[in-house]
């Protein structure tokens, strides 16, 4: 077995190495289907295949559905007929790598690990990604499931992982846009987000020799999205108001992880 497992590991690091995505998710598949608890650099070999084969898929689908989109207003009923049929064919391409990797983690990652917070997050944004183009039931199937591996993920990462730790930051970026997208729930999107700022932000002064790049990519996104989402759901003006209402939520988070880098630039140099 663990030879098998040096091999798997050995290809998928070359896979990477060369661009073949779907072969790297071949290998560590493999790996996973050992049903042994993943090393960190294990795990983020299986996030990385993953994330890159459904990111861009996902992003093809994103350039149809744009380009359908225009064409429709066109009224060129042939090219949009044919447009869909492209889409359709990408759908299912998304759907049978979120099908693949979702069962992957049922079967193998969460029976093997108590690390419950790494694997349902991926399984919440994956039964999201399924959301995204479904309709009616298939949609409704999609999102109820992603909720639930989101609540469990958050659960876990509220009792095992600080405020400022980037897998619990992450989560909280990803189930907002859960809300935002998914759900159309702008006010559960900003409270979500709103919250796990503030929550950073008290705990900034015990980051100690945390990932603080991480930490400060993560939390500006999270600032990003505040301002964007509050901005979409006040009743203000689109000049002026709304403006100053973006830039002032985006200012006082750039003041804070300014001051977050330049503390821990201090707290490195010693």
């Amino acid at each position: 077995m663990e030879k098998d497992r040096e091999k798997q590991i050995y290809l998928a690091k070359l896979s990477e190495q060369t661009g073949r995505y779907d072969e790297m998710v071949e290998a560590m598949k493999k790996v996973a289907e050992l049903d042994v608890e993943l090393t960190l650099e294990e795990r983020n070999l299986v996030s990385v295949g993953y994330r890159t084969v459904i990111g861009a898929k996902r992003n093809f689908w994103r350039t149809l559905s744009s380009v359908e989109h225009k064409e429709w207003s066109k009224e060129n009923e042939e090219n949009v007929k044919r447009i869909k049929n492209y889409c359709k064919r990408v759908e299912d391409e998304i759907a049978k790598v979120c099908n693949d990797i979702l069962s992957v983690i049922d079967k193998h990652l969460l029976s093997s690990s108590h690390r419950l917070p790494l694997w349902n997050l991926p399984k919440g944004d994956y039964y999201r990604y399924l959301a995204e183009f479904s309709s009616g039931a298939e949609r409704k199937e999609a999102g109820d499931q992603s909720l639930e591996a989101y609540k469990a993920a958050v659960a876990a990462a509220e009792t095992g992982l600080a405020p400022t730790h980037p897998l619990r930051l992450g989560l909280a970026l990803n189930f907002s846009v859960f809300y935002h997208e998914i759900l159309n729930s702008p006010e559960s999107a900003i409270q979500l987000t709103k919250q796990a700022l503030d929550d950073a932000i008290a705990e900034l002064d015990s980051l100690n020799e945390q990932p603080y790049k991480d930490i400060t990519r993560i939390m500006q996104k999270l600032s990003d999205n505040l301002a964007l989402w509050t901005a979409e759901t006040a009743d203000l003006p689109e000049e002026g108001g709304g403006n100053l209402l973006f830039l002032t939520l985006n200012g006082f988070v750039s003041v804070i992880l300014f001051y977050l880098r330049s503390f821990l630039m201090m707290f490195s140099d010693h």
